[in-house]
């Protein structure tokens, strides 16, 4: 056991806890959290550190899962396999291709632990398709006393609404079962198309490819689409020098450097988005999915994104694109749709939805502008993405949810002492 800072990956969350552990073993984890309990710590779990919230933050105990990350048993048939939680989606999904499977979706960003992923409601885009954590058939947590419960819709149909989504204020994931598919291919277009006409025909575009999305720039009358479509075609990897010169090079590096402009000169903005517009359209690729909805992302930023009602989209991007004018941020929007499901603290829980996702370069001030962005996403009954920046407290988001209430019963049988609670869970689900 050391102590030591933790600092999340946009480098604005830290803290020191009393004792931060990294077990390779569940029954190393479950002997921490009872002797924590025991000394009156509290205990999070860090996964990979790519939350923007505080929901990390402790003074206690921190858990760093990214021991526990095996493959346990995989049921082809079934196309379920189970894992350990601290697994990260980019290390998976080459495991699970080796074995025919795939998720069903996944985000632009694959970093993240399968536990903070799903904790989170973390989400790729695809209006006919639910967020990842809809894939967990079982979870397995850890409560305060150590001991370990298997939650399915079997065992315990509340528990398990609640432990999908739960942003680890119910114990500790340390297994889960995931439904799957059969491994497949993906055909991703990426072309300029005018905003006025994506909001004009905003349903046909967000239905028209199982994956859709948009990148907007305020200045720019042009958006950067995303169509991505199932393919019987074989995978066409592309070369490590076509990869380098478009995901790193142009994506990275020379964005980065156009941010950085724009941050020391803001009257370069607008040209800034016009011309990142134009370097970043008119690609295909054709490859395995999970190499599809994955890209790197090294330009490191702050973020808020929300969940509304799909059929006020339009009407909430083009206010935000106004927002993002005045406010003058080099970043884009981004766009995306998403499936209901029935976790209870899902986002898209119970309605079709649009996530609208609003970003600031590093070293430049965000709170101003995200209020202002929040202040939209309220008027739309929004809800606020789990990992990425907002305001909002359990008084303001109980509203907004159905089933905050089942979810609130579920955490008192589970952690009815505040365990696994901090500054951030009881400002967004309230104190025990």
């Amino acid at each position: 056991m050391t102590k030591s800072t933790w600092v999340n990956w946009a480098g604005e969350q830290r803290c020191t806890p009393a004792v931060v552990v990294a077990p390779r073993a569940v029954e190393e984890l479950a002997a921490i959290v009872a002797e924590s309990a025991d000394a009156g710590r509290t205990v999070r779990v860090a996964g990979s550190g790519h939350s923007f919230t505080d929901a990390v933050l402790t003074d206690g105990t921190l858990i760093d899962l990214s021991g526990l990350n095996k493959v346990l048993d995989v049921d082809a048939s079934k196309g379920q396999v189970r894992v350990e939680a601290g697994i990260s989606l980019h290390a998976a999904s080459p495991l699970l291709h080796d074995h025919g499977l795939a998720f069903p979706n996944l985000g632009d960003i694959d970093t993240q632990s399968l536990a903070g992923a799903t904790a989170t409601a973390t989400h790729g885009t695809g209006s006919r398709l639910p967020n990842i954590s809809a894939a967990l058939h079982s979870v397995e947590v850890l409560r305060a006393d150590g001991t370990r419960v298997e939650l399915n819709e079997q065992t315990d149909p509340e528990g398990w609404k609640a432990a999908r989504v739960s942003i680890g204020a119910l114990g500790i994931v340390t297994a889960a079962t995931v439904q799957l598919e059969p491994a497949f291919v993906l055909e991703c277009v990426e072309q300029p198309v005018p905003v006025a006409d994506i909001l004009a025909d905003i349903d046909e575009f967000a239905d028209g490819s199982d994956h859709f999305e948009f990148f907007a720039f305020a200045h720019s009358a042009t958006a950067m689409t995303k169509s991505i479509n199932r393919t019987q075609e074989p995978e066409q990897p592309r070369g490590k020098v076509t990869e380098w010169f478009n995901d790193i090079l142009i994506a990275n590096h020379l964005y980065d450097g156009m941010c950085k402009l724009g941050r020391r000169i803001p009257a370069a903005i607008p040209m800034i988005h016009r011309a990142a517009t134009m370097a970043g359209s008119n690609n295909r690729q054709i490859d395995r999915s999970y190499r599809v909805f994955s890209t790197p992302r090294l330009v490191r930023f702050n973020e808020m994104e929300y969940a509304i009602p799909r059929a006020h989209a339009a009407d909430a991007i083009r206010e935000i694109l106004e927002l993002s004018k005045r406010f003058g941020t080099p970043m884009p929007i981004e766009v995306r749709w998403v499936a209901p499901d029935d976790a209870f603290l899902s986002p898209a829980g119970g309605r079709e939805t649009c996530y609208i996702a609003v970003h600031q370069y590093q070293g430049m001030v965000w709170e101003p502008y995200f209020r202002a962005c929040e202040a939209v996403f309220d008027s739309y009954a929004g809800r606020p993405h789990w990992g990425k920046r907002h305001f909002q407290t359990a008084e303001t988001l109980r509203p907004r949810y159905p089933d905050w209430d089942r979810f609130t019963e579920v955490r008192r049988r589970f952690d009815p002492t505040g365990v696994f609670a901090n500054d951030y869970v009881t400002r967004v689900l309230g104190a025990l």
